[in-house]
């Protein structure tokens, strides 16, 4: 349809160039039909009364109403089972009877024989137990205290950090806090993380705070981070979960529910299995 438009547009152009009478008096602007002329004096308007003899260009549209169609596929879908005239019916197309006119085989099955993913060898293993922690430098929580995002005086927590906009999105199972740019703590901060470096610690001791390792699970942490999605649900905070003995020995104390505010020491319930650590 395109290429017929484009052909009757041609040919009215070509012959209206051939009957066009040659005139002396008037100036005549030549130009590529499909092209725009560059001239500056080309886009001005010209009024039918400066030339008598122009008598216009017929205006060629490439779409036109009777054009318009719906977006149908050309090709439609095989309709089986829906009579003997169509060549798809009865059986469908399965033929009759055996494994393939029934409901088939199940994904892998080989005939019988040892399927691929038997015959490939195992390699390595995934860990069920292992966590992934966030790390953040020293040097990255100075420069947001120095811009007036996080308070020092107050305890720095998790979600501390995460509402400053410390953290992203790959805080899985806690944060690491890490011993990078250590020279540009200062002051005394407190800080309650999942992990922490021992350059890191060192650092903030040496300047007057302190760190402490708190546990959270899953639905601890979510519940530090984020307790408006509880509030919304219309659930009670969950309570501080203990840490399994694998990790007893990694963490100082259980996190508190909701987020703690307050640097000073807190006591957990007493229990021969978690000792109690206080700040000096």
């Amino acid at each position: 349809m395109l290429r017929r438009r484009l052909s009757v547009l041609s040919t009215s152009i070509t012959r209206s160039s051939n009957y066009s009478k040659p005139s002396l008096g008037y100036p005549s602007i030549q130009s590529h039909p499909f092209q725009l002329p560059h001239s500056p004096s080309a886009y001005q308007i010209i009024s039918p009364n400066a030339f008598p003899d122009f008598q216009g260009f017929r205006a060629y549209s490439l779409l036109s109403l009777n054009d318009l169609r719906d977006k149908v596929p050309r090709k439609q879908p095989t309709r089986k089972g829906r009579g003997i005239g169509s060549g798809k019916g009865k059986t469908a197309g399965r033929g009759h009877k055996g494994q393939r006119a029934r409901k088939g085989i199940k994904l892998g099955f080989e005939g019988g024989q040892t399927p691929l993913r038997r015959r490939l060898p195992k390699r390595g293993f995934k860990n069920p137990f292992s966590l992934t922690f966030q790390p953040i430098g020293l040097g990255k929580i100075a420069k947001f205290i120095n811009a007036g995002k996080i308070d020092s005086s107050e305890l720095i927590t998790m979600k501390t950090l995460k509402d400053a906009g410390v953290l992203g999105k790959q805080m899985k199972d806690g944060v690491r806090l890490m011993g990078r740019g250590s020279e540009q703590i200062k002051w005394p901060i407190h800080l309650e993380v999942s992990r922490v470096t021992v350059r890191a610690k060192e650092a903030v001791e040496a300047a007057g705070g302190s760190v402490r390792r708190v546990y959270y699970n899953k639905l601890g942490l979510k519940a530090l981070v984020k307790p408006e999605w509880f509030e919304k649900k219309g659930r009670l905070l969950p309570k501080a979960a203990r840490p399994p003995p694998k990790q007893k020995d990694k963490v100082d104390s259980i996190g508190r529910l909701p987020a703690p505010t307050k640097p000073f020491p807190f006591l957990v319930e007493a229990s021969k299995d978690l000792p109690v650590q206080h700040l000096s």
